[in-house]
């Protein structure tokens, strides 16, 4: 049994860092998981104020993943549309492989702006990068979560 909940703490940790990037897998959610794993499998390091802290932070990751792409889009001037546009372009760049996944909110904001508002190219660039950096951003933070939640995992467990 203790090999199964190994198994599975560790790929809840790889499969949480996936997550960071593709927006279908809750990445910073699955990594805590792995974690909670890790403390009930009898290891040493995870402690239960340690899992409480990295609770407490893969909430505030994942409200954070709301928030910021309306926050970066409103910085650059975007309108519904343009988040809406960006939220679209994120799924259908999933399809579309690494590069999808990074130009998706891209394109899709810059589309969504100029269907809806009929504006000039430059502004919709300019929205559309904001929602670039705001998946940028948002990706950044959570493989760096991720990444030292799988960090301990392995500690955890090794």
């Amino acid at each position: 049994m203790d090999t199964l909940i190994t198994i599975c703490a560790i790929l809840c940790g790889i499969i949480g860092i996936l997550g960071s990037v593709l927006p279908v897998l809750p990445g910073p959610a699955l990594s805590f998981v792995g974690m909670v794993l890790a403390y009930f499998n009898g290891g040493d390091t995870i402690t239960v104020r340690m899992l409480w802290v990295w609770g407490i932070i893969t909430i505030v990751i994942s409200i954070l993943d709301y928030i910021l792409p309306g926050y970066f889009s409103k910085v650059f001037g975007g309108t519904k549309a343009g988040i809406s546009g960006a939220t679209i372009g994120v799924f259908i760049g999933v399809f579309m492989g690494p590069l999808g996944i990074i130009l998706g909110p891209f394109v899709g904001a810059v589309a969504g702006e100029l269907l809806h508002e009929k504006q000039n190219l430059e502004k919709a660039i300019a929205v559309g990068f904001g929602s670039l950096i705001s998946f940028l951003v948002g990706s950044g933070l959570k493989l760096i979560v991720t990444g030292f939640m799988l960090y301990y995992i392995i500690i955890d467990l090794f």
